[in-house]
């Protein structure tokens, strides 16, 4: 703040009224700034001679005592010294620690006192975290803080220490000394930074019995309690030896049956520890040996019929191919027909077709990138739009950060389906779609709206009450109910699908997805 030019200017400017001087004030705030920012300052005031100026408790024109005191007149005489006075503030009428320094307010001619209040109870809660008994004192022996009631304020001639302390190896280090009949050791720490006349000395005071008594009560209590744990520990570990040596070799002895061939036997041993278990297990190990045998016979039959049944169903399954491959063929051999006479429309319907079929025959338990999925859906809606031409319209919202987001097959489809077919039902100026598929923090929120007539509300709570359901009841959505069950198995069950919905307001169905792991495969992207 010595360097504040602002500051400077308002305390020599000459005022022409009241007015002036206040709104000078109104205007300069960077000393309730300073206080707001560091709560160890608790006030902060120039004494500067200024007969226009106001008193504000910032600004203040020195009386007469004021210039008399020797705080006041050793900052006028040190020049640019700063030093730590122990003074009283003028407005609470207390004593505090304050750093003192005269500034130069204008090319030298004219000069000020500034003064910076340290806060006293942060200075006093900062000692009270010591345990022992601890004191700043200034260069005039008062006592500007402590951590023991009724010492601050006092000198140490007050409270009866030996000042003489102070004067030894200029005022700081390691003495002992007697204190209140008690053996005790001070120690004085000299804090006198470089650019200050004056200093503080920091005093701790030390009971000796104290300092030893709790090590030397430790140490006892440590021998004690190392001495009754070795006892303790010896009488345990014969104990336990003795009877695990007569346990362990009963163990041995029916183990030596058993590997002769005695199946027939059985060990008894009593307990809840490792070697009780054992014995149990013993047992029962002894049991299975004797069942497995008995059953080795059985179990060579049925691996035999398992074997043929399974051959039986590998051949099902080679011509349970045979229909999809036929209709595959089918299909392309249309598409190529209807190339051939010109009807490329149709040609690219049956290729959708034939690709959102082979993508539902391949789809599987595993998941698949949101791209492959949005592709499905894009092959649904056109066939849709070939079908209903231009009844049906959509739109697609997707964020390209998301195409590679696994998600389980065959989720996004049957909404869609859902939302053409209740979009397009007594609607005649036809269905609008919109998929939006959007990130929100790490989840993917996909929603699916269309322009239907809308559920009415016992009817949405119904639907509602239909998805919670743990069986599937008749009359149920089977698309909506499988979408919903395939969410909470594949990601917990606070996941699934959201519907809201208003009587010819249309209908809005989305459910999230948490963001995991992308896929990464070329063939991903080759469409």
């Amino acid at each position: 703040m010595t360097n504040d030019a602002r500051l400077k200017q308002l305390a020599v400017r000459n005022y022409e009224s009241t007015y002036d001087v206040v709104e000078a004030y109104r205007g300069y705030t960077d000393i309730r700034e300073y206080l707001r920012l560091y709560n160890e300052i608790s006030s902060i005031r120039l004494y500067t001679v200024n007969t226009t100026l106001l008193n504000n408790w910032e600004l203040i024109n020195p009386s007469q005592a004021i210039k008399e005191s020797q705080w006041y007149q050793d900052a006028m005489e040190y020049g640019n010294l700063s030093s730590w006075e122990y003074i009283k503030d003028e407005r609470d009428q207390n004593k505090h620690l304050s750093l003192v320094r005269r500034v130069e307010l204008e090319s030298s001619h004219k000069v000020g006192v500034l003064v910076i209040n340290v806060n006293s109870s942060k200075l006093n809660a900062i000692l009270n975290q010591e345990s022992f008994e601890t004191m700043i004192v200034d260069d005039h022996n008062h006592i500007v803080a402590a951590n023991r009631p009724g010492n601050s304020g006092k000198t140490l001639e007050e409270i009866s220490f030996d000042t003489k302390l102070l004067e030894q190896e200029q005022g700081k280090g390691s003495f002992e000394t007697v204190v209140n009949g008690e053996a005790s050791t001070i120690v004085i720490e000299q804090l006198k930074p470089d650019s200050s006349r004056s200093g503080l000395r920091i005093i701790s005071v030390f009971s000796i019995e104290s300092i030893v008594s709790e090590p030397n009560r430790v140490i006892t209590l440590a021998l004690t309690v190392i001495a009754i744990s070795v006892l303790l520990a010896f009488v345990l570990i014969l104990t336990f030896s003795s009877l695990f040596s007569r346990r362990i070799l009963q163990l041995s002895k029916h183990f030596s049956r058993v590997g002769i061939g005695e199946f027939n036997t059985a060990i008894v041993i009593d307990g809840k520890d490792e070697i009780g278990l054992l014995a149990r297990q013993f047992n029962s190990m002894v049991r299975s040996i004797n069942d497995l045998m008995a059953e080795v016979q059985k179990s060579n039959e049925q691996n035999t019929r398992l074997v043929e049944k399974q051959s039986d169903i590998r051949f099902k399954m080679l011509a349970s191919q045979i229909n999809p491959h036929f209709l595959f063929n089918a299909l392309e051999s249309i598409r190529m027909e209807a190339i051939m006479q010109g009807q490329t429309e149709i040609a690219r319907i049956v290729r959708l077709l034939g690709q959102m079929m082979r993508s539902n025959l391949e789809a599987g338990s595993r998941k698949v990138p949101l791209k492959q999925e949005m592709d499905i859906v894009l092959c649904y809606l056109e066939i849709q739009k070939f079908r209903y031409e231009e009844r049906l319209q959509y739109e697609f919202q997707l964020d390209p950060e998301l195409k590679q987001l696994p998600v389980p097959p065959l989720i996004i489809q049957p909404l869609v389906e859902n939302a053409i077919v209740h979009g397009l039902d007594n609607n005649l100026e036809g269905a609008f779609v919109i998929v939006n598929i959007s990130r929100r923090e790490d989840h993917a929120d996909i929603r699916i709206t269309d322009n239907g007539t809308g559920i009415a509300p016992e009817r949405l709570e119904q639907i509602l009450w239909l998805l919670q359901q743990q069986e599937d009841v008749e009359g149920g959505r089977i698309g909506l109910r499988n979408v919903h069950d395939r969410l909470r198995l594949s990601y917990g069950q606070s996941y699934g699908l959201t519907i809201a919905s208003r009587p010819k307001e249309g209908t809005t169905i989305s459910f999230s997805i948490p963001l995991g792991g992308v896929l990464h495969d070329s063939s991903i992207d080759s469409r």
